[in-house]
């Protein structure tokens, strides 16, 4: 644990309960209270900002890497590029559209730290990435007299993700700008997303306009195109579109794609900015992070290179599905790439205890088998359906440094792990925010999955 997180613990332990209570009693805007307040950990989380801002240094030049894969390792053959890491034709097609062949720095990285150091788990790369309304918590602990004398004393700070968040789109809505103020940027989900996630949108909207940007909440179907080119939601023109739609949700809308070509059009044109574009999720899939630790291509990396990924990348492997080579061609049974498939998923049924196995382009822990939960038959199973599939990711296991957290309700203290939410934008560290579980709750800490899942804000410390 951090010495800080014990200090904090203690205080609360032996105080008069100003402490212990300043989450519940720190007074949050409406959208925010609504769509968090039932999910926030008693406490906040405490990282070393020394650490930290290394961490996202090293985060920056690991983004550099994944963006030159295709040309570092394939040519420049996007579509070789996309069948090894297991990214199907029509998905491809659709993540170029609108892009300029240079993703947008811009995402979140889903971290452990595991007492050493931080290892990455996976890096969610583009605008939908969601949480950029947190930071609004530390705010309002720090309007509680007991906490600011506490951060005080053990000089604490953060980023505000929200006010980093305005910038890019303030910087990134500029070629577009109708008139001469703020720009106007739409929030636009998928056909349906608001009824899923209109609390959290709403959390944003709430952060944003504290920011001055004046967003507005939509989906692709009520977007429409101007005369001038430009996007409009509800009569109102849009110089940017903060998409939180993915790609894969266009294609499983049967007229997802279709609905989406005015946006294309609009940001080629110039008219509407679209931020950001698909593009991003070429390097998001975490079978891209697997190449970096294979050694078929470490030979394509100098020392420097493959030191910054042996620092933050726990090992990992791709499960092709069967029946299909590196490269996406098809292949019999005995030819070399099915004979490394099966010396693969033999090594991994070897090592279930020390492996957790999750979808390339899954997010949440949805569809994720974790090995040392597993019996064997079970863990079997899940490499059947991983090879049948296709495009699983093999992980190492990486066990979360625990820490202490006081409960102001029962009195008591227990052991929590948290994945941290590392952001990054082109100006490099852009904050953090945490989710977090009981430590002997399950492996899986993410919100889709697992309901005891409780969010909170971060503050660094010298």
């Amino acid at each position: 644990m951090t010495e800080l997180s014990r200090t904090y613990v203690d205080e609360c332990l032996r105080g008069d309960g100003g402490l212990a209570g300043a989450v519940v009693r720190a007074e949050l805007p409406p959208a925010f209270e609504e769509a968090w307040r039932a999910r926030l950990l008693p406490r906040p989380w405490f990282l070393r900002a020394s650490e930290t801002a290394a961490f996202a240094r090293d985060l920056k030049g690991l983004f550099d890497l994944l963006v030159s894969l295709p040309h570092r390792l394939f040519d420049g053959d996007l579509d070789r590029y996309t069948a090894e890491i297991g990214i199907g034709p029509a998905l491809a097609s659709l993540l170029r559209r609108g892009g300029s062949g240079v993703p947008a720095t811009f995402g979140r990285a889903d971290a452990y730290h595991d007492g050493t150091a931080y290892k990455l788990l996976e890096f969610n790369l583009g605008s939908e990435i969601g949480g950029l309304e947190m930071a609004v918590f530390n705010r309002g602990l720090l309007r509680v007299p007991e906490f600011a004398e506490f951060a005080r004393v053990h000089r604490l700070g953060h980023v505000d993700i929200a006010a980093r968040m305005a910038a890019v789109l303030r910087d990134r809505a500029r070629p577009a700008l109708s008139g001469g103020g703020e720009p106007v940027v739409g929030l636009i989900e998928g056909r349906g997303g608001v009824t899923l996630y209109g609390r959290m949108m709403r959390a944003a909207v709430e952060a944003m306009a504290e920011q001055g940007i004046d967003l507005r909440i939509g989906e692709i179907g009520d977007v429409r195109t101007g005369p001038d080119g430009k996007l409009a939601l509800d009569g109102t023109p849009l110089d940017l579109v903060l998409r939180n739609f993915a790609a894969s949700q266009l294609l499983e809308d049967p007229a997802g794609t279709e609905a989406a070509e005015p946006f294309f059009r609009a940001h080629e044109a110039g008219r509407t900015v679209l931020f950001t574009s698909l593009e991003s999720g070429f390097y998001s899939n975490k079978s891209a992070l697997s190449l970096l630790t294979d050694p078929r291509w470490s030979g394509s990396f100098d020392a420097d290179e493959r030191a910054l990924v042996d620092r933050v990348l726990p090992w990992s492997r791709t499960l092709h599905a069967a029946g299909a080579s590196a490269g996406g061609a098809g292949s019999a049974s005995h030819t070399p790439a099915a004979s490394g498939l099966a010396d693969l998923v033999d090594l991994c049924r070897e090592r279930r205890e020390r492996l957790i196995l999750k979808p390339g382009a899954g997010y949440g822990g949805l569809d994720t088998f974790v090995g040392w939960e597993c019996t064997d038959a079970e863990w079997d199973k899940a490499l059947r359906i991983a090879v049948e599939r296709g495009g699983h990711v093999a992980q190492e296991r990486v066990v979360p440094r625990p820490e202490p957290v006081y409960d102001p309700v029962t009195g008591t203290v227990d052991s929590w792990i948290a994945a941290l939410g590392i952001f990054l934008t082109d100006e490099g560290y852009a904050g953090a925010h945490a989710r977090a579980n009981r430590a002997d709750g399950g492996a899986i800490v993410g919100l889709s999955s697992n309901p005891d899942t409780r969010m909170v804000g971060v503050f660094s410390h010298p």
